[in-house]
């Protein structure tokens, strides 16, 4: 019963925040299904992703499992065994704490987390490093993520939806395949100092995923969905007779693997080598366009 009830308190704070269930995760920086099966009752909560829910929606950890909280050092409550909520207030409720970073705590814990590992690799980074770019107390990170393998899960689905949301956002209208083509792979190439820092914390996250159960389920997960993404593309292409009838799949295979690769070369040369620079790069990916899927003109 306890945990039908806090599933309920969750779904308040999620109503109250005025967004979808799957937007509401991505906030939390947890797996959709997670939540969804938590919601539904199948999965309990653990203590941190209730420290993150009432981070992210202003509530108190003890609101939320239907107990007076106790002082966190996030700055909010960790729910404790102690007297029962009052009635006049209910989970949607602001509690008495200072205000949270933009976004939240556990936001600002995790983009500070990939920054870091984009300068210094995953292995380089300390719980205390973390702590002292948040401004915060190492058992302020411990509270939202109790362990190194749980944040860098949650870097690594931060770093996934970033990259889907900015991909979705830059080609939104864009009905030409061969546009929307070209779209993708400006976005991949690695010019600005986001972009870099972005490709960095890939190159040291698939080193993590040959490692890591976890990470690489994520890491095969979401170059499922990328290849789908260029696969659609193309497939739209080949209809409009942008590109020429190719094997789909193995095309996408192809132009997201040649992408990879060319990434990894140009991160990994000296500033201004012939040849290795971020506009060769996206000067190669372009000529395998034109050569190996754009169509001929038949007007030539």
């Amino acid at each position: 019963m306890q945990q039908d009830e806090v599933a309920a308190r969750v779904r308040q704070v999620i109503d109250a925040a005025g967004v979808s269930a799957r937007e509401f995760a991505r906030r939390i920086v947890i797996d959709p299904s997670k939540l969804s099966r938590s919601l539904n009752g199948t999965r309990r909560f653990t203590a941190a992703e209730l420290a993150r829910i009432a981070d992210i929606g202003g509530v108190d950890v003890g609101l939320l499992i239907g107990a007076a909280g106790t002082a966190d050092p996030a700055g909010g409550t960790a729910g404790g065994a102690a007297s029962a909520v009052s009635p006049a207030r209910s989970p949607s409720a602001p509690r008495p704490a200072p205000p949270s970073p933009e976004g939240g705590r556990p936001l600002q814990i995790v983009r500070e987390t990939v920054r870091l590992i984009a300068e210094r690799g995953f292995h380089a980074v300390r719980v205390a490093d973390i702590a002292a770019a948040c401004h915060t107390s190492t058992a302020a990170i411990h509270y939202h993520f109790p362990g190194r393998d749980e944040l860098l899960e949650a870097a690594v689905r931060w770093c996934m939806d970033e990259d889907t949301r900015r991909r979705a956002d830059a080609t939104a209208g864009t009905r030409h395949a061969g546009d929307e083509l070209r779209l993708l792979i400006e976005l991949q190439t690695p010019r600005t100092e986001q972009q870099r820092r972005q490709w960095c914390v890939w190159l040291d996250l698939w080193a993590e995923a040959a490692r890591s159960t976890t990470v690489g389920r994520l890491h095969v997960e979401y170059y499922r969905q990328w290849r789908g993404t260029v696969a659609e593309v193309i497939r739209r292409g080949v209809e409009q007779d942008v590109f020429r009838p190719v094997d789909v799949d193995g095309a996408a295979l192809a132009l997201t693997a040649l992408i990879d690769g060319l990434a990894s070369q140009v991160l990994a040369a000296e500033p201004g080598s012939p040849g290795t620079g971020a506009q060769s790069m996206h000067d190669a990916l372009i000529a395998h366009v034109d050569a190996c899927l754009t169509a001929p003109d038949p007007s030539r």
